[in-house]
């Protein structure tokens, strides 16, 4: 089978500015751990204060690059996954380009003349972390970028499409052209639920895309909020699983496979009326530095078999080892290697 190109993200490539932080700046901005939100006046300053921590560390990531790069260090294939967004015309984004060709990725990032290089802040306490994006130039990805020759044989080339839910925010006309390439043409698409926000303040977005997911990746929180937010009045993860899993579909070719991850409790799998649940690899607390990145590496780690075609166990099984390792380090790196067979 050829691997090259099988697997195509598109997203918000973002610096991560990473730091342990204490309770206090946590109230100082009012931030909450475990939560993904977009930048308001409010956290601006935040990204100053935290670039003078003497600790700080700056890592590639935005959800969608880091699932993308992890898919592309366990598959260990040059090339065999592709990514697009948009990034400033600045040393962040010469720093985004060298880390992602690094990786073995084949990125087509498109360059803003104006807008700086997006960030995100990661906030540690305890190993908890809590994200707080500053777009910039993330935000400013077009569909004609998407369609030019050059990046439309991407998309051609790829049988598999990964879009974390924060793409929403940005570029809903791309999402759903190659959502429809996909369902026109039998290939797999995935999306993320990604925050509680997207499914709260996105939900038209959210759902005009959702009739084409072929899988949909989440946590406990944002599956309770899609929930709440469909008035399902139901707080249960294996039935919010079910009911996604059973919304319908805009092409008859696969079934949709709801896959909720839980933190250290076991991820939960809805396909064909059906749940089951697969337990996690569980870490001694003193091995914890952050779960930054955790839930990005865990569908890296399950599409790298997914485009194998290995049955959705071994798919879980690399979730949960990539994510195990992930958690281990500080943001979403890795070693050189993988030790998954």
């Amino acid at each position: 089978m050829a691997y090259e190109g099988i697997l195509l993200g598109m997203g918000n490539p973002l610096l991560d500015i990473s730091a342990v932080v204490d309770e206090d700046f946590l109230k100082k901005y009012d931030i909450k751990l475990n939560n993904a939100i977009l930048a308001e006046e409010k956290h601006l300053p935040m990204y100053e204060e935290m670039a003078s921590n003497p600790n700080v560390e700056y890592i590639a990531g935005g959800a969608t690059q880091n699932s993308i790069k992890v898919a592309q260090w366990m598959l260990q294939i040059p090339g065999a996954t592709g990514y697009m967004g948009c990034i400033g015309k600045d040393k962040f984004g010469e720093e985004m380009k060298r880390n992602a060709k690094a990786a073995g990725v084949n990125v087509h990032y498109l360059e803003d003349e104006s807008a700086p290089t997006g960030t995100c802040a990661v906030c540690v306490v305890g190993g908890e972390r809590s994200l707080i994006a500053n777009l910039s130039a993330a935000n400013c990805y077009k569909s004609e970028h998407l369609k030019r020759p050059e990046n439309w044989a991407l998309v051609e080339k790829a049988k598999y499409f990964y879009i974390a839910g924060f793409f929403l925010t940005v570029s809903p006309d791309s999402i759903q052209l190659v959502a429809e390439h996909a369902a026109a043409n039998n290939k797999v698409f995935s999306m993320n639920l990604s925050a509680p926000f997207i499914c709260e303040f996105f939900k038209e977005a959210q759902e005009k895309v959702l009739p084409y997911m072929d899988f949909v990746f989440g946590n406990e929180t944002e599956a309770r909020t899609f929930s709440k937010v469909h008035g399902w009045e139901t707080d249960d993860v294996a039935e919010i699983a079910l009911k996604i899993s059973q919304w319908p579909k805009a092409s008859g070719t696969f079934k949709r496979i709801t896959v909720i991850t839980q933190g250290a409790d076991p991820v939960v799998v809805a396909e064909d009326g059906k749940v089951k649940q697969f337990p996690v690899i569980l870490l001694p607390e003193e091995k914890l530095v952050d779960t930054n990145g955790a839930g990005d590496a865990f569908v890296g780690g399950f599409l790298s078999q997914l485009v194998q075609g290995k049955p959705i166990e071994d798919c879980v099984k690399a979730g949960c080892y990539a994510s195990n390792v992930i958690i281990q380090r500080s943001g979403c790196t890795y070693p050189e290697k993988p030790e998954f067979n």
